[in-house]
């Protein structure tokens, strides 16, 4: 049977059999080769993609082609090295040298960090009415911050910043918990809390955008910088739903030799004009960026997404390619653009990166798994929802890089006569001869017998309230936290600590798409009702 030996050093310019695509860091394997199977006989390692990417992707030597590896994945996936071959192979054992084209590898002991709190969380509201955006429950137990302190930490990023401003309490208290108090071991790293501030040369002190966030702290992080020879920032957003390795972007921003990288996703035209939009050269290069265009220069930043096809089916769904918030900048070009160059702009998406194309090399890496920005109360209940389908899109369980969150050393679910189908159950609940069906259900929850919930989002309770308890303020024609008998709520967020009666029906049958009812404790807003208690 023929195996191929693959070694490091000088590329061979010899042809094996139609297909040979090797991505990323050489690696020294023996791979058996079936002369007698029709399909070609592929082999993957530990890194991004599938087999059905790579039997899709096949990429000759061509310069074009070439070109549009780079711009879907850069120059390769680090300790990674995939062939395919078919079964013309010649020979019984063909020798391949190659040379990996990479110089540098990207340290994580030198990235740091910043993850930016958000604004005011007008789309969330009224979630956001005493907290702030990434401090917002998703999933039944976790918060939205939770999302990028884990990808820094499953990446190995352990010199991390959160900047807070607004509602900022809850958000404060839940990272101290969890990655201050909660027993997470950052060794040579940290986790620093910037929260907005009054200096004495700008009495204001609230932050203007995403950029003058940073500026205002340039003095904290300047000197940490220096002091932990950091060569690399990354920018996160608080407000996403997304797995990702970030070391492999940074690999990329070393790899292109880029002064500012940008993760970007393929979208569809319903929601481009949400999100800062990009265009590419052949090389990955970002040649212009327009935050949240419109009319026709929506339509001026459509792009031909070709390239691709690879990893997504239909391309012509697709023909925008958005900034998801996320960039990786050298040290050296960051404290440029904020103190010199571009000291006077607030924001990096509608100021900054629209001239910094012009100016720097901007590069672009493309991510094409599962991501989801939790920017509108529809967006967070559909990406909730999704959740319980089967299979899931986004499963938050992996045990190579799980998702942390608050240790709250809760009790087991009880569950008593009770029918559920197609949902998401966290610890500590009770239920009683209830039944729930696609609905998520936080930490905590109580649900009376003869409830009913269906496509609903459930975020639970910070505490208890005993039997005794419970009994006591029924007494007195009071609420406890939970769901009362004989409720039944259908297309709703129910906030934390929320208190619902007896045989309550929130089912908003009329199809009322916005009202506000604070002074009765429920809002509508596009789609169900937003119930805070």
């Amino acid at each position: 049977m023929p195996t191929i030996t693959h070694s490091t050093g000088v590329r061979s310019t010899r042809t094996l059999g139609k297909v040979c695509l090797v991505l990323g860091v050489v690696m020294q394997f023996t791979m058996p080769l079936d002369t007698n199977a029709r399909h070609p006989v592929r082999r993957a390692g530990q890194g991004v993609g599938t087999d059905r990417l790579m039997e899709r992707l096949k990429i000759g030597g061509s310069a074009q082609e070439i070109a549009l590896r780079k711009r879907c994945f850069g120059g390769g996936v680090t300790g990674t090295a995939r062939c395919v071959f078919t079964s013309d192979a010649d020979g019984d054992t063909l020798h391949v040298q190659t040379q990996s084209s990479r110089k540098n590898y990207a340290d994580a002991s030198h990235v740091s960090a910043v993850i930016l709190g958000g604004g005011t969380g007008v789309q969330l509201f009224p979630l956001t009415s005493t907290r702030a955006t990434p401090a917002v429950p998703v999933g039944g137990c976790y918060r939205l911050i939770d999302i990028p302190m884990s990808n820094c930490l499953n990446s190995g990023i352990n010199k991390i910043f959160v900047m807070t401003q607004f509602n900022s309490a809850s958000l404060n208290r839940h990272i101290h918990r969890t990655y201050l108090g909660g027993g997470i071991n950052f060794t040579d790293g940290s986790v620093q809390v910037l929260a907005a501030t009054q200096m004495p040369e700008e009495p204001a002190g609230w932050f203007q955008g995403t950029a003058d966030a940073i500026r205002k702290f340039m003095w904290v992080l300047e000197d940490y910088y220096n002091q932990n020879d950091i060569e690399h920032v990354l920018i996160l957003c608080g407000d996403q739903l997304y797995r990702m390795n970030y070391m492999e972007l940074v690999q990329k921003h070393v790899d292109d030799n880029a002064d500012i990288t940008i993760s970007c996703v393929p979208v569809n035209e319903s929601r481009a004009s949400d999100y800062g939009l990009v265009k590419l050269d052949s090389s990955g290069r970002v040649i212009q960026f327009f935050e949240k265009p419109e009319g026709a220069d929506l339509e001026s930043m459509k792009v031909d997404t070709s390239f691709l096809s690879c990893a997504i089916d239909d391309t012509q769904k697709f023909p925008y390619i958005a900034s998801m918030g996320i960039y990786v900048l050298k040290k050296d070009v960051l404290l440029d653009i904020l103190k010199s160059k571009y000291s006077q702009l607030q924001d990096f998406g509608s100021e900054i990166l629209p001239r910094a194309v012009l100016e720097y090399n901007v590069k672009a890496c493309i991510f094409t798994e599962y991501w989801e920005d939790i920017g509108t109360i529809k967006s967070f209940f559909d990406a909730n929802l999704a959740l319980t389908e089967q299979p899931p899109k986004f499963e938050f369980y992996d045990p190579k890089t799980p998702f942390f969150t608050s240790p709250r050393y809760l009790p087991p679910t009880r569950l008593e006569k009770c029918k559920i189908k197609d949902a998401v159950i966290s610890d500590g609940c009770s239920f009683s001869e209830c039944t729930i069906e696609h609905s998520v259900i936080g930490i905590c929850s109580r649900l009376s017998i003869g409830c009913e919930l269906k496509d609903t989002m459930m975020m639970g309770a910070d505490l208890y309230e005993t039997e005794e308890e419970t009994s006591k303020l029924l007494l007195e024609g009071k609420v406890p936290v939970g769901i009362g008998e004989n409720t039944k709520i259908r297309n709703c967020i129910i906030d934390m600590n929320a208190r619902i009666g007896r045989n309550v029906v929130i089912a908003n049958s009329k199809g009322i798409q916005e009202a506000d009812h604070p002074e009765e404790g429920y809002y509508i807003s596009l789609r169900g009702q937003v119930n805070n208690g």
